[in-house]
């Protein structure tokens, strides 16, 4: 994986933690600029990460960070959030499109305020992040939008356990497959998904799952540097699947991105 993300800018949605903060960490060591457009500006009292303590970690691995406080479902602070990135670092390269909201919930379980939830920020957000970028997507010379969305599969059994979640990663999905047809040729619009549930400190929240099943954001962000680094003709259109994009650029231990090397790991959903 030789090929480098210096100098461009990438406009992160959610990347206070998790997997987006991982994505900003592997873009900051090629010396890229980050853009971190989350909600978290002070600390949550039971996630850890805050746009500015990520900011100080990108400026720590040789990138230049844009902490900016933004709510996806607001149009207004997403616009402005575009205009300030555009001002401070020239244009924009690359859309991460990484904000979601989850709720394993079956339908009398689901409250509408969660419903709602869950389209603004995966549906609407990821629409509307991407139509606001591609005015200046369309000036860049390798210009990327990367949605974190599953491959489309209308089995039964990804729809029954949680319709309304499985409705809104699927929202952000047919975007992808929409804009890669609407944009060929002038801009790449991929999909990434794991192929396993990933350690984040968010898993902490739906209760059952080990960790030891699971691998670290790691090989999601060495997946998404493979796949942003590349000549934007190369992919648009792809659902992939991260540990295939390594395997593909010569990836052959996968041991270490496991929490706990050895155990069984954990499938996520939608494989």
């Amino acid at each position: 994986m030789t090929a480098s993300l210096a100098n461009k800018t990438l406009f992160i949605t959610g990347g206070s933690r998790g997997i987006g903060e991982a994505i900003a960490l592997r873009a900051a060591r090629d010396g890229a600029n980050i853009v971190l457009a989350a909600k978290t500006e002070k600390p949550h009292p039971k996630l850890p990460g805050t746009i500015y303590s990520v900011a100080e970690a990108i400026k720590k691995a040789g990138g230049k960070a844009l902490p900016l406080k933004v709510d996806i479902r607001e149009d207004e602070q997403v616009l402005a959030a575009i205009e300030t990135a555009v001002r401070t670092f020239g244009g924009i390269d690359i859309l991460v499109n990484n904000a979601s909201a989850i709720s394993l919930t079956g339908t009398l379980e689901t409250p509408m305020r969660r419903f709602d939830l869950m389209f603004g920020v995966n549906v609407r957000g990821t629409f509307f992040c991407s139509q606001a970028c591609l005015p200046h997507l369309l000036k860049s010379d390798n210009p990327h939008i990367l949605t974190l969305a599953p491959p489309l599969n209308m089995d039964p059994k990804w729809f029954g356990p949680h319709v309304a979640y499985t409705m809104a990663k699927y929202g952000m999905s047919q975007c992808v497959l929409g804009m890669a047809e609407e944009f060929k040729g002038r801009v790449a619009v991929i999909a990434l998904w794991p192929r396993t549930v990933i350690h984040t400190a968010a898993l902490a929240m739906i209760p059952g799952v080990d960790p030891a099943g699971c691998r670290a954001p790691a090989i999601m962000a060495d997946a998404a540097h493979a796949v942003l680094s590349a000549p934007y003709q190369q992919r648009s259109g792809l659902f992939l699947i991260d540990d295939e994009v390594l395997r593909e650029v010569g990836v052959r231990d996968f041991e270490p991105y496991a929490v706990k090397p050895g155990s069984p790991l954990l499938p996520d959903l939608f494989l």
